[in-house]
């Protein structure tokens, strides 16, 4: 098995080997979600469980590789994907619940540098992003499969970027592992999402991509059919509620209805 795929898999294949049904429902739900939601998701998990209920697993990872496990036989309860596609490929297979799949947070798409940085790029078409970089190399999530590099790539191919930075690319597994690089001063700037921006004290922004630059950033979430835990579904309607949605935009995000009202 792939390298990756086996630090993706691996914390799944523990939590079925230690919990037998019995032992599952008293951990709570399965929750394969998309990297970008650690803080959000986590604090959500918290308090659900406060609440009284058994405290769901959660499970992050880039959404392409979550959706590929979902395909192997992952017998997870809710998948939530940064974007459509990656949901659209498991729905495809019969894999989630009808009725489930909700569109129900969106994001934006930022460029960070490392906290101590002065640097700063007003973001235009042919914005000079490879002057900038140097002989550094640009963090960001692999742009050929996770949702964040996709987005990443479409907007610096939109503003004319793309073929002056493509030999420059640090591809990362997911768009946490793009941030690291980031914080870890690795590289000099990175591609991530504004929550991710949010959620960390190493980097800063030094520019913001405009919403036309590439497709809307949106996150659907939807129970899956291997799913057989109790609460895998008021879970994801508490995740749906105003208490839920509420804890989404304390770290950043933005209903997707809101922000689709206002790209139109």
């Amino acid at each position: 098995m792939h390298a990756f795929l086996r630090r993706v898999i691996a914390p799944v294949l523990l939590w079925l080997a230690v919990a037998p049904p019995a032992m599952a429902q008293q951990q709570g739900p399965l929750v394969l979600a998309a990297a970008s939601l650690q803080e959000s998701l986590s604090q959500a998990a918290s308090i659900w469980a406060a609440q009284g209920h058994p405290r769901p697993v959660l499970s992050f990872a880039a959404s392409s590789a979550l959706a590929r496990q979902i395909e192997a036989g992952a017998p997870a309860d809710l998948f939530v994907s940064a974007d459509e596609p990656w949901m659209d490929a498991v729905a495809s297979k019969g894999l989630i619940v009808a009725g489930s799949r909700t569109t129900f947070l969106a994001n934006r798409l930022v460029l960070v540098a490392p906290a101590d940085s002065r640097a700063s790029l007003r973001i235009l078409a042919r914005f000079p992003l490879a002057r900038a970089l140097g002989r550094g190399r640009l963090a960001m999530a692999d742009p050929d499969a996770v949702p964040a590099g996709r987005y990443g790539k479409a907007a610096l191919e939109k503003l004319g970027v793309w073929s002056t930075v493509a030999g420059k690319i640090a591809r990362a597994e997911n768009v946490r592992a793009a941030l690291a690089l980031v914080e870890r001063q690795e590289a000099p700037f990175g591609i991530v999402y504004a929550t991710d921006a949010k959620a960390s004290a190493k980097v800063r922004v030094a520019g913001i991509f405009p919403e036309d630059s590439h497709p809307a950033i949106i996150y659907p979430i939807a129970r899956l059919r291997t799913s057989k835990h109790r609460d895998a579904e008021a879970f994801r309607h508490f995740l749906l509620s105003p208490q839920g949605m509420a804890i989404f935009a304390r770290h950043g995000f933005t209903p997707y209805q809101a922000r689709h009202a206002q790209r139109r």
